[in-house]
């Protein structure tokens, strides 16, 4: 018997599949994407259990649920995929542009910035809670928001604690609807939130039942000020904290920021 032979095509091979399938980790991570890829995984085992079997019946329906399987993954994918063929097509200046110095990159940018939201954040809501001012901020984590500030309106401005007041100011036209920040930006305010659909208390407000929905579906953090109490709470990973003071609220953005 032959031993197999691994020529350099191979080592070539092996590392490209591993380098994508990192970068499809990354994609998907903190996302319901890994869930579904298990389910489609499991779809395929079964086809090829049926064809194995010979199970004609099975084989005919499973064939027809596999035709159309491309096309149910650009749906379902459809925000990770267009983040890859931005990362894919966009220009930068890091390690002299090439498209793998940009993958690898990104995680060394977020990692220098991802804290620097902290301070301003806390600050601007202490401030709001003083004043029963009513805030919705969601910052991101690895789960790509585009599509919940594409429902909003664009800002694209750097995060100061003054800029986020006047957003929440009640006579402000940009209050009403939720904050995106990304990387110390303020990306778009007025967003719409999916609302969750889990049981809460009646007490509940509208910014907090926003707050879980947005948690539930996503890895990012929600903070929310109530404007009837002044209460500061935050959202995540469907689960929401109450009543916290400006130096617990300071906790636990830096402990989700460590997290992340």
């Amino acid at each position: 018997m032959d031993f197999i032979q691994i020529t350099a095509v191979d080592i070539i091979d092996i590392v490209l599949v591993a380098v994508i399938m990192y970068q499809i980790y990354k994609l998907t991570k903190g996302t319901n994407a890994p869930s579904i890829l298990t389910g489609i995984l499991l779809i395929y085992l079964l086809w090829v259990i049926v064809r194995t079997l010979h199970m004609e019946l099975m084989k005919t329906i499973m064939n027809a649920v596999i035709g159309v399987g491309v096309i149910a993954l650009i749906v379902v994918f459809q925000p990770e995929i267009r983040r890859f063929l931005h990362l894919l097509g966009t220009q930068g200046n890091r390690r002299g542009n090439s498209f793998f110095g940009r993958l690898f990159e990104m995680e060394e940018k977020r990692r220098s910035t991802q804290l620097e939201y902290v301070s301003p954040v806390v600050q601007a809501c202490s401030d709001m809670s003083e004043m029963r001012t009513g805030a919705l901020i969601a910052i991101r984590g690895e789960s790509d928001l585009d599509v919940i500030a594409e429902t909003g309106i664009q800002v694209d401005a750097k995060l100061t604690s003054p800029l986020l007041k006047n957003i929440f100011f009640k006579n402000s036209p940009l209050h009403d609807g939720a904050v995106i920040v990304d990387e110390s930006r303020i990306v778009a305010a007025k967003c719409i939130l999916p609302s969750t659909t889990s049981d809460v208390p009646l007490s509940f407000g509208m910014r907090h039942r926003a707050a879980i929905g947005l948690s539930e579906m996503s890895d990012a953090v929600i903070v929310v000020v109530s404007e009837e109490t002044g209460s500061i709470s935050v959202a995540r990973q469907g689960e929401i904290k109450m009543g916290l003071s400006p130096a617990e609220l300071q906790a636990e953005l830096l402990r989700s920021g460590k997290t992340e």
